[in-house]
């Protein structure tokens, strides 16, 4: 059995990234490649432990926040040909929920989150590495567009957490992790152009 070919797509959030992700899993769908997507925002860590007031004040654009452990071990599970019990996060009580889903491997696996460049123990495991380069007010503005819409926050709580940490962590963590990829794609999820490219690419690397 071949090894599934894994590709990392990373940048800020609010960049585009889930937008590429899902232009990518048509284009692999109009070849009939089945394909897997892990979102490393399920990796978030459980804090059943603690008051919601203190998940409250975690920082989740930190590398600290994520339990990389886990979805490196999942990574590993899948490019073996093994199912993964893959965790299932709630936004509204900042922890995980019991249940779980079973994922199977597949011929691609696509990964989509903001660390995955950053985690130096994770490069190894990644054959392509995407990062999406978009600039930072627009990545604001669609933060809260979703954060307000989906997640039920305010437009000064959604500002208030940019500024005290989302910015800095992208500052020091993913801006300097996009020269870790493999390729830059300018434009977000609508750059075609690099969708068709890259998944070119990804076909001929599985014949």
């Amino acid at each position: 059995m071949q090894k599934p070919l894994i590709i990392a797509i990373s940048g800020a959030s609010g960049s585009g990234k889930s937008l590429f992700t899902e232009n990518l899993l048509k284009a692999f769908a109009e070849q009939g490649r089945p394909v897997q997507i892990l979102r490393e925002d399920h990796y978030y860590k459980a804090q059943d432990h603690l008051p919601m007031e203190e998940r409250e004040r975690t920082n989740y654009d930190h590398p600290n926040a994520f339990e990389h452990e886990l979805l490196k071990l999942h990574l590993q599970q899948l490019r073996d040909g093994d199912s993964i019990d893959y965790p299932i996060y709630c936004y509204k009580t900042h922890t995980r929920l019991a249940d779980t889903e079973t994922l199977h491997s597949a011929p691609v696996i696509i990964l989509e989150g903001i660390m995955l460049l950053a985690r130096p123990e994770l490069l190894p495991l990644y054959d392509v590495k995407i990062f999406i380069d978009t600039p930072l007010d627009i990545c604001l503005m669609r933060r809260m567009m979703r954060d307000v819409k989906e997640r039920g926050r305010t437009i000064e709580s959604v500002a208030k957490q940019y500024e005290k940490t989302v910015k800095p962590m992208y500052h020091q963590f993913i801006e300097p992790s996009r020269f870790t990829a493999d390729v830059v794609v300018t434009q977000g999820g609508k750059n075609f152009i690099a969708l068709d490219v890259i998944s070119s690419h990804i076909k001929q690397a599985l014949q």
